[in-house]
């Protein structure tokens, strides 16, 4: 989530804007029922690559949450948080409104996005790195011991995916991105790799008693995708930052949260108004129907792509 325009790395950029198009493409299958295995969440205990994705961009805002903090104030943080839960909770209305749901559903993607960046951008400008540290590794045991009462880690029996307690943790991995973003603003990635490794290995270890769950976002899934996201980071701006490599997605990054909504209202409306199958159905003549439920998703992912390139040769940015 760009905060500023200066300093701005087309290396956290690109790896926003990839995140976003990963996300467009794991949420818009042609067919739910006909999704290759890694397109899909772990339907508990686990991680696919799909799990990765959620992990990522919240690093990634707290990556943008260190490179902007000059210019961030705690009005205009509360203000922008709130702004990005208010978003959530229109397209939700609009949704339950449209498609006329039995439920309103107040938790959502949008609604964490904010409440994660609104705590991890406070405790950035008003606590020290020791101090983020030490909150991470408190947030993680805590979570822990207080999940450990649960049968078998659940909350009330039906735990929401974007519920509060998740919340917590999530928040520690949106303070990820702010320590990794100190290494980034000095140059040196070396950090970023080791870290990226030592978190990798203390999840695994930690899964053994705490399993990866996304749903949940256990302690040991916030080491895990922190440390696939901290090495993700090295790479794109070692090729991207020094190499000088093409910043491929970086014209989506600079719209993240726009695309997100837009292309999340158009998947409500093609639902609504009964586009969705007769498009899937005109690509089945593919060899299978998981290729043709790809195809549209990567057709409707594509369609936003274009989107947000045509916003940036206009130099059109929406600012949430």
């Amino acid at each position: 989530m760009a905060i500023t325009q200066r300093p701005r790395f087309d290396s956290v950029d690109a790896l926003r804007g990839i995140t976003v198009a990963a996300m467009l493409l794991v949420n818009n299958p042609g067919d739910w029922t006909h999704i290759y295995a890694p397109l899909r969440h772990a339907a508990w205990d686990g991680c696919t690559p799909t799990d990765l994705i959620f992990p990522f961009f919240l690093f990634v805002v707290g990556v943008s949450i260190t490179l902007a903090q000059d210019a961030l104030t705690d009005r205009a943080i509360v203000l922008r948080a709130l702004r990005i839960v208010g978003l959530g909770l229109v397209l939700h209305a609009f949704a339950y409104l449209i498609l006329d749901q039995p439920m309103y559903r107040i938790p959502g993607v949008l609604q964490r996005i904010g409440l994660c960046f609104g705590a991890a951008a406070l405790l950035a400008r008003h606590t020290r790195p020791l101090t983020q540290w030490g909150i991470i590794g408190a947030i993680l045991l805590g979570y822990w011991a207080w999940m450990g009462w649960g049968e078998p880690y659940a909350i009330d029996g039906r735990p929401d995916p974007e519920g509060v307690a998740s919340t917590f943790p999530a928040i520690a991995t949106t303070l990820l991105g702010v320590r990794a973003a100190e290494w980034l603003r000095r140059g040196t990635l070396w950090p970023l790799g080791v870290a990226g490794v030592v978190l990798l290995l203390a999840g695994e270890a930690w899964a053994q008693a705490f399993p990866f769950n996304k749903t949940l976002w256990t302690s040991s899934y916030v080491l895990w995708t922190g440390g696939w996201a901290m090495l993700a980071l090295a790479v794109v701006d070692e090729a991207i930052d020094k190499q000088r490599w093409p910043a491929i997605g970086r014209r989506m990054g600079r719209n993240a949260i726009a695309i997100y909504a837009g292309a999340w209202l158009m998947s409500v409306l093609f639902d609504a108004w009964r586009w969705h199958e007769p498009l899937y159905k005109a690509l089945l003549w593919l060899p299978s129907p998981e290729a043709a439920s790809l195809a549209y998703a990567a057709l409707f992912t594509l369609a936003w792509w274009i989107v947000a390139v045509w916003l940036d040769r206009r130099a059109i940015y929406v600012r949430i």
